[in-house]
């Protein structure tokens, strides 16, 4: 140790160089302590005018006739257990989950026949899925979409898959059923931790 106290001492550009990283480690560090507030905050910006939205008479008319686009309000996801309550838009793309939230857009609407897949963020965006893994057999899930509302209830324990497994995304014809999909373990996106629940009350009235 004091050998290398010496050596800075003697060489500036030593002095200079460690100066630096110091400054590069202090500035990565606010970085990652700061992106998941400024998330965060960006998607209660988006979650206050998608409130605005799926409460509009417009916006019923347009649910009704799915002619929704991705990044639009499709329903609001409750589960009491965990005190989640968030809009949910349509689309899985990475500007549509800054919403928190979104539907898998080629799998069923909300409360409809066959198998509706929902993503959602754990650690970022709000992270309305952080405790997902926290869920039991039993435990209720509520869709409240501009036209109805249903409840499902959580059918297995959670469960965890490869994240190109897209077996757990597909349409199940004949069968209601809802599926939630985030990454597994928290921060990370090595795998997929997934809730299966089954429709128990409410179906769609879009007609």
């Amino acid at each position: 140790m004091d050998a290398v106290i010496r050596y800075l001492r003697s060489n500036r550009w030593a002095r200079a160089g460690l100066s630096g990283l110091s400054v590069v480690l202090l500035l990565s560090a606010v970085g990652l302590l700061g992106y998941p507030f400024y998330t965060n905050l960006y998607q209660g910006r988006v979650q206050s005018r998608l409130d605005r939205e799926i409460a509009s008479p417009e916006h019923k008319e347009l649910y009704r006739t799915a002619e929704l686009k991705e990044g639009d309000a499709l329903t609001r996801i409750k589960i009491p257990k965990l005190g989640v309550d968030v809009v949910v838009v349509e689309g899985t793309g990475a500007s549509a989950l800054r919403a928190g939230a979104g539907h898998y857009p080629d799998t069923p609407l909300p409360c409809e026949d066959g198998n509706v897949a929902i993503a959602g963020h754990r650690t970022t965006y709000g992270k309305p899925f952080a405790n997902v893994d926290r869920l039991k057999t039993g435990d209720t899930i509520i869709l409240q979409t501009p036209i109805g509302v249903c409840t499902y209830e959580v059918n297995k324990a959670p469960f965890i898959v490869n994240p190109t497994n897209r077996s757990v995304v597909a349409n199940t014809p004949g069968q209601h059923l809802l599926t939630l999909t985030t990454c597994h373990p928290k921060g990370s996106a090595k795998e997929r931790l997934i809730i299966s629940a089954t429709l128990t009350k409410g179906a769609s009235t879009r007609t």
